[in-house]
């Protein structure tokens, strides 16, 4: 199958779950408190300027290598960074529930927290699993994950063959991506999740080199942030997501 020319993928900007989460870990609290529905969440004041300065950095490139389409989570979070930043650039979006956030079941909505006290044997299973193969009950795995990732990129190589294509998705997107794109191992997986918070709008790339194959340019980068003057945040996702 042929291989797309560049895939990017943006984390959303930071939103007011993910400001709710932190302060609910760091007070020991058992709920985040959520006042809307996971698929509604908005972004934060601080969201909308990072998406806003990922809008800006996208303006400055050069065209022959912007994307040639984008694709967003259907989450508000998501499509709301997507349109800043794709504000004005003329480049096609569209929306994919495959690009969704991992949907955490019974767990939704819990801190770390208040999953060992509600369910400690939910605790116990996902130690014993690991975190790769672990599906809470209503919920999904990060295999289950990588299943639909695998469907879009498929479709995406024989849509856009040779094409440059934008994702806006979610923080265990870009570690999935990478174990796709790059052919990972679930240890490999599982050690860049131990090391590594994705940032809210960073930035993950891959090309392809002579040979036609996808080859990682950028990860977890916020730079174009910076340069623009917004504060970088890497806010944990919604729900309890252990290391």
């Amino acid at each position: 199958m042929a291989e797309l020319a560049a895939l990017w993928i943006v984390r959303h900007g930071e939103s007011t779950a993910n400001v709710a989460a932190t302060t609910a870990e760091a007070a020991g609290a058992e709920l985040i408190g959520l006042n809307h529905r996971d698929p509604d969440v908005p972004l934060s004041p601080t969201g909308e300027e990072q998406a806003g300065a990922t809008g800006r950095w996208l303006a400055g490139m050069p065209r022959e290598r912007r994307p040639d389409v984008a694709v967003t989570s259907p989450y508000l979070r998501a499509v709301r960074t997507a349109e800043l930043t794709l504000a004005g650039t003329g480049i096609e979006l569209s929306r994919d529930e495959r690009l969704r956030d991992r949907e955490l079941g019974i767990l939704d909505g819990l801190t770390e927290h208040g999953v060992a006290r509600r369910f400690p044997e939910e605790t116990q299973r996902r130690a014993r699993l690991g975190k790769f193969y672990y599906r809470p009950p209503g919920g999904e795995s990060w295999t289950d994950v990588a299943l639909r990732l695998r469907t879009l990129l498929a479709d995406l190589r024989r849509d856009h063959a040779g094409g440059r294509v934008l994702l806006f998705g979610h923080d265990a997107l870009v570690f999935v991506l990478r174990y796709l794109v790059e052919g990972l191992t679930e240890a490999d997986l599982m050690a860049l999740t131990r090391q590594h918070s994705i940032a809210n709008c960073s930035v993950t790339s891959w090309s392809a080199d002579a040979d036609g194959r996808l080859r990682p340019d950028t990860f977890n980068d916020v730079r174009h942030l910076r340069q623009q003057g917004a504060r970088p945040t890497r806010e944990d996702e919604v729900g309890a997501e252990p290391v």
